[in-house]
């Protein structure tokens, strides 16, 4: 491979413990443009080889200093960089997605596992405590103790279909472990094989230029059930990392509850994300907004997890404003292609959910056909929504739906009705200050990220970002998939008493505690 090839094709081979593994069946995966590729078919018993390797390579990855695993996710960085070429041509013929959303995700990934190696090199994850001895303490003395955070073990990753750098074999959950100094086994996912494999090489590349034990990283591809069960049912892993479906989540995060040793199961879900234009914000900018929230719902084809696919307006002439703008923006908006034929059906079967409503009217009413989407937008009150909360499930695409409210009372029962999300917005003037001050401890309960005057659309990645929140957003409400606060799904407190300094983990001792 080299990098001003225009014509690579993936080998299309697991990586187990630093060696390329094949011979075994194929499977083809589905580009949105040019010839398929054939890839190795996984197995439990590839499954099997990798925990195994990842249990070996623990006991020497997990004790390793910080500031080494530092330089090996830096160089995990440094060799994504050195195939940024041959990353963009591979990722765009799978995804469909134009090169610059590519070239920005692939600064994204480099950017997370750079950030992650700051974070560690600094000791903030290690949330390290020390309460000294007090021997004359009365009645009872008090013995030396200290904790620290320490690595769970190996941990299973699961690529996601809407971010094949970001969010899959590279991305965030890989880079959090890794740091956390736990191997990671990545089920690669079957919609982008190809960027999987060569983000593979990027740290197979790493692993011999830093000579970590190989295995550290495994990737397994596969485009069935079996694998996925195998891995979150292995003995030898301790988490998982899931950004997905609510159905497939949901019945990964069964099995890991239903192990005889049930393991943490930190899947993002879905969300509706829904927005919320406050009375003089409306009064001001309604058309503004409705425009921005247009631009935000078809950005990428709505294949976002933020995608805000809910907003929540008054009745009205102000109201009214606000749609004609949604509507007549997106009515400027042409097909899009969709990261898979699967994805691109899911979109025509959530529209035909609104199409068969009575009570939601159609403003923007569009056919998609093939693997290419295009907008559609409806319109329906809120006492209709909080009888029939399928009106609430998330449509995975550019599909909008208006819920007209005709009080701020309204307004705060509609907010209480909806489910768990990763974001919910407001957009105000300096009017609505007390409407919103009314309506944020609703938010904050139900969101993640609370966001005013912004669209959800793009998630920053940086120390204080949420990307997570309850229940079906995400399963563990406690926990991020973005940020550095991710570190935290794969460490586990410890604590020691009365140990002698050479007992101690080395960010513990007396030299660095």
């Amino acid at each position: 491979m080299t990098s001003d090839s225009k014509t690579f094709h993936p080998h299309g081979k697991h990586l187990i413990a630093g060696e390329w593994v094949g011979g075994g069946e194929t499977f083809a995966n589905s580009p949105a443009s040019g010839e398929s590729d054939q890839f190795q078919l996984g197995t439990p018993a590839h499954v099997d080889a990798a925990c195994e390797a990842a249990e070996e390579a623990f006991w020497s990855y997990a004790y390793s200093s910080c500031n080494s695993r530092a330089d090996f996710l830096d160089a995990i960085a440094d060799e994504m960089e050195a195939r940024a070429e041959i990353i963009t041509e591979v990722g765009a013929r799978e995804s469909g997605l134009p090169t610059a959303r590519l070239q920005g995700e692939r600064g994204r990934t480099m950017g997370q596992l750079r950030l992650f190696a700051d974070h560690i090199r600094k000791g903030a994850h290690l949330d390290r405590r020390v309460d000294a001895a007090l021997p004359d303490r009365q009645p009872m003395p008090r013995p030396d103790i200290r904790m620290v955070q320490r690595p769970i073990g190996p941990v299973a990753v699961f690529g996601a279909s809407n971010f094949p750098l970001a969010f899959s074999t590279g991305g965030g959950d890989t880079a959090a472990a890794l740091a956390a100094g736990c191997p990671v086994v990545v089920k690669g996912h079957s919609a982008h094989p190809g960027t999987g494999e060569i983000v593979a090489e990027a740290i197979h590349a790493a692993i011999q230029k830093c000579g970590v034990h190989p295995g550290v990283f495994s990737l397994i591809h596969a485009n069935s059930r079996d694998v996925g069960q195998a891995l979150v049912q292995h003995p030898l892993i301790k988490a998982v990392g899931f950004t997905g479906s609510l159905a497939g989540g949901r019945a990964l995060f069964d099995l890991c509850a239903q192990r005889p040793e049930p393991i943490p199961f930190f899947g993002e879900l879905g969300s509706v994300n829904p927005m919320f234009l406050l009375e003089e914000a409306a009064k001001n900018r309604a058309a503004e907004a409705g425009e921005g929230w247009a631009g935000s719902l078809t950005m990428g084809a709505g294949q976002f997890c933020t995608n805000p696919g809910i907003a929540v307006v008054r009745k009205g002439a102000e109201g009214d404003a606000f749609v004609a703008a949604a509507k007549d923006a997106l009515e400027q908006v042409g097909p899009q292609v969709m990261l898979t034929d699967g994805i691109a059906q899911a979109y025509r079967d959530g529209k035909e959910r609104f199409t068969g409503r009575n009570a939601v009217r159609a403003l923007v009413s569009n056919e998609s056909e093939g693997r290419s989407a295009q907008p559609n937008l409806f319109e329906t009150d809120a006492d209709t929504y909080l009888q029939d909360h399928a009106l609430g499930e998330e449509v995975f695409g550019p599909l909008g739906l208006v819920l007209r409210v005709s009080s701020s009372e309204q307004m705060h029962e509609l907010a209480k009705g909806f489910e768990g999300q990763l974001t919910a917005t407001i957009h105000m003037d300096d009017g609505d200050t007390e409407a919103a001050q009314a309506l944020m401890p609703i938010l904050e309960r139900k969101a993640g990220r609370v966001l005013v005057n912004d669209f959800p659309t793009g998630v920053e990645v940086c120390d204080a970002m949420v990307h997570g929140g309850p229940y079906p957003a995400s399963t563990n409400f406690g926990a991020t998939s973005v940020g550095t606060l991710a570190i935290r799904r794969f460490l586990r407190p410890v604590s020691y008493q009365n140990l002698p300094d050479a007992l101690l983990p080395e960010d513990l001792r007396e030299a660095n505690a």
